[in-house]
This record gives C-alpha cells, sequence and structure tokens, in this order.
C-alpha cells in the first residue's frame, strides 16, 4: 500500500517545472486583471458596459456560475457519504475544494459588480430582512463558513500524516503540525471525527440548496419579465447541481493528468459521474421547456418581448448554444456507452459549462435591456475590462486550486485507505456481487 500511495505525496513533496509554468501564466492572467480593476476602481462603472437599464451584466453572470459550480462537493462529497457511496472516497477532497474556491470566486463579483466594494458594508448597516440580497449575503456567508469547516475536518488526519513524514521543510511541518490539532489516530478521536463530519454532510445539504434558491430569489422576488417565476428556486438549484458536476469531471481529468492518480481516479469515476451528469441534463432541459412554455402561453406583452429577443433576435445565437451544450450534445455523447468514455466525457462537461454560463447570461441581460417599464431598447456590450476580470476569475480559482493541491493531499489518504481496508474485510461473495454490478 505504501508504494501505491507513494504517488500522493509527489506533488506535496516533489515540485517540477510544471508547476512553476503554470503559476507563471495565471500569474500573468491575474496581473492583467488587476489592471483591468484598477481601472474600473479609479474610473467607474464607465469602463464597463453597464447602463440604464442594463446594470447587471458578466460580473453577475459570473456570480451566478461560481455559486452554481460550488455544488459540485455537496452532491459528490456530501450526497454521497450520507448515502454511503464507496466510489466517492477518492473524490471527495476535489469536490470539496471546488465549492470553496467557487464560493469565494462568486462573492469576490459581487464586490467587482458594486464598483465601491466599501459599499458592502451598508448591506451589514442598513440591510432589511425583507430584502432578497439580504437573504442572500447571510445564506452565502453561512454556506462558505460550513463549506470551510467540511474541507477542513476531513484533513485532519492527513494533516498528521503528513507531520509525520521525514524531510519535509520546516515551514511545511509547523503548518501540519498547527492544523492537525494534536491527531493521533486514537479510537476515541476517530470516532469524534467521523460523527462531526456526518453531522457537516447533513447540514450542508440544505444550506447548499437554500443558497441557490435565495440567488433565485434575487431574480425572481422582482416583478421583471422572465424573473418572476416560481419555479426559478429548483431551477437554479437543478442548474448548480449540472454545472457543478461537469466540473468536478474537468478538475478530476486534469489532476489525474497532472499527477498520475490513474489507480485512484478510475473510468469507473467517469462512468458514474458521466451518468449523473445525463440524468441532470434531462432535468435542466424539463425546468428549461417549462420555463419558457409558461412564458410563452401566456402570451405576456412584456414576456414576450424578452422571449423574441432569446428565440429570435439578438441574443438567438446565445440561446441556441445553450440548448446544444446543455442537452443536445449531452444525449448524443453520454446515453452512449461507446462514447461514454473519459475523453467524451470531459468534452461535455466542458461545453455544458459553457451552456451552462450562457444559460446565467441569458437569464441576467436580456430581460434587462427590455424592462417591464416603458424604456427604449437597450444593447449590452460588454468592454475589455469585463472580459479581462472574467478572465481573470477563472485563472484565479484555478491559481487556488493549483496551490491547494501543492500545500494539501488533493485525495483524501485516510478515506482512500478506510475504504481500501473495508473491501478486503469483505467477504468474497459480496465483492463478486459488486463486480458484476459494477
Amino acid at each position: 500500500m505504501e508504494d501505491r500511495e507513494a504517488v500522493l505525496y509527489q506533488p506535496i513533496e516533489k515540485t517540477g517545472r510544471g508547476f512553476y509554468v503554470v503559476v507563471g501564466i495565471l500569474g500573468i492572467i491575474l496581473a492583467w486583471a488587476a489592471f483591468a480593476y484598477s481601472r474600473q476602481l479609479t474610473i467607474g462603472l464607465d469602463v464597463t458596459g453597464l447602463n440604464r437599464p442594463v446594470y447587471w451584466g458578466l460580473y453577475i453572470t459570473n456570480f451566478v456560475f461560481f455559486i452554481g459550480i460550488s455544488h459540485a462537493g455537496t452532491l459528490v462529497s456530501a450526497i454521497l457519504r450520507v448515502f454511503g457511496a464507496e466510489w466517492r472516497r477518492p473524490i471527495t477532497r476535489a469536490a470539496e475544494a471546488i465549492t470553496v474556491f467557487a464560493l469565494v470566486l462568486g462573492t469576490g463579483n459581487i464586490m467587482i459588480d458594486m464598483g465601491r466594494p466599501d459599499r458592502l458594508l451598508n448591506i451589514l448597516r442598513h440591510g432589511r430582512l425583507q430584502s432578497p440580497l439580504v437573504w442572500d449575503v447571510t445564506s452565502v456567508s453561512i454556506y462558505l463558513t460550513a463549506s470551510l469547516t467540511y474541507l477542513y475536518l476531513p484533513l485532519i488526519p492527513d494533516l498528521a500524516i503528513l507531520r509525520d513524514r521525514p524531510g519535509l521543510p520546516r515551514w511545511r511541518q509547523w503548518l501540519y503540525t498547527k492544523m492537525s490539532l494534536g491527531w493521533t489516530g486514537t479510537e476515541k478521536q476517530k470516532h469524534r471525527l467521523e460523527r462531526l463530519i456526518g453531522i457537516m454532510a447533513v447540514l450542508i445539504i440544505p444550506i447548499a440548496v437554500s443558497v441557490h434558491t435565495v440567488v433565485s430569489w434575487v431574480f425572481a422576488m422582482t416583478v421583471q419579465p422572465m424573473w418572476h417565476s416560481t419555479i426559478f428556486g429548483p431551477y437554479f438549484v437543478i442548474g448548480a447541481i449540472f454545472s457543478g458536476i461537469a466540473t468536478l469531471l474537468i478538475v478530476m481529468a486534469i489532476l489525474r493528468r497532472a499527477f498520475n492518480l490513474y489507480s485512484y481516479i478510475t473510468d469507473q469515476h467517469f462512468s458514474n459521474l458521466g451518468l449523473l451528469l445525463l440524468v441532470f441534463a434531462f432535468l435542466w432541459a424539463y425546468f428549461t421547456f417549462s420555463e419558457y412554455l409558461t412564458e410563452f402561453y401566456g402570451n405576456e406583452p412584456a414576456g414576450m418581448r424578452v422571449l423574441f429577443a432569446k428565440l429570435t433576435e439578438e441574443f438567438s445565437p446565445l440561446f441556441w448554444a445553450m440548448w446544444l451544450f446543455n442537452f443536445i450534445v449531452p444525449f448524443i455523447m453520454l446515453s452512449n456507452r461507446r462514447t461514454r468514455t473519459v475523453n467524451g466525457t470531459i468534452i461535455t462537461s466542458v461545453l455544458i459549462n459553457v451552456g451552462m454560463w450562457l444559460e446565467r447570461y441569458n437569464i441576467v441581460v436580456p430581460t434587462l435591456t427590455r424592462p417591464r417599464l416603458p424604456s427604449p431598447v437597450t444593447s449590452y456590450t460588454p468592454t475589455w475590462a469585463e472580459w479581462s476580470i472574467l478572465l481573470g476569475s477563472f485563472a484565479l480559482f484555478a491559481m487556488l486550486y493549483v496551490v491547494f493541491s501543492k500545500i494539501f493531499p488533493i485525495i483524501s489518504i485516510w478515506e482512500v485507505r478506510e475504504g481500501e481496508e473495508l473491501a478486503a474485510h469483505q467477504s468474497p461473495p459480496v465483492q463478486a456481487a459488486e463486480a458484476a454490478a459494477d
């Protein structure tokens, strides 16, 4: 087992040239995004394409998108842990890290959209409980705190394992010693940790569902056309899990290739998550079709203006690309075992993330260009500053993930050991039955 585990320590104990190349490229992108943001802070939101009445654009699209992909950790780690799915063990930490970093980027885009970040304090000082914006800040803050806790608790035994490994730099020894909280692996400690992780797994599921429901209510509690919808809550939650699974699959593929984790992140993981992705593709299509059919059948003038802007006018290329990437491609690629390969699943996941970003853009912008109040039709074109900050957001997400995987084990060592020990103690008939089921 020690020889097999050696691959898990390599990212931490050995730094190759590829790490510095990736960090350097991401650093350049972040520097350019920082320059663009500094221009926005200096000049104001005039450097963006935002206008009256289009007050929200790329930044709010990014906010909804990143909050959505944060559901990867909730689904794969929490839900699968509650249901006892053993195949989840090698990918739980990768999913939990996505949750935390996506939440950080999502809240960051809100501050960028405000123009003046200091105005965020107004919500704390003068916020009203009747405001969905206050609900949003509260739910996201609780979710981020719970997600950080849920990421940290399973890290403790691994930090103790690293603490006891010889030859590590002094700063790593100090960091792992402090963060492992004196873990020695006694039965009492294991019992307490398992109990805490179990409690957090149960708690974080309704918290995550409430977060994206509240995000949807920021739109649905208005009377703007195609926002004032009763199904926006479950619609947003389904879309969040959908994009979260796709993001996890992309991250798994990168980690497997970069760190040679083929014996841990197997083809079966991609197949299982690919089938789950297919299920959510159908759920997404169902909710999307229901939403647009209801709007069309109602024939309300303000809603029809927005609807036709998406179906046949300037937003139609984005709308039909959204359907292509989110339903048609997943249906073709994932419903057939011959195309539901690792490469096929990864390609589909990339396209789904593009499609889900387009979906969020199609929700935010078209309605604002055709508001319910009398107003001339307005266009919105993102500027170089917005695109630069968008690119910087994804670069920062990647940078946080790269640094995290360099400092901490990206696969939970103790959970994998525990799973292998459980498998070793199973009777041969049980193992044969499970093999036949796979």
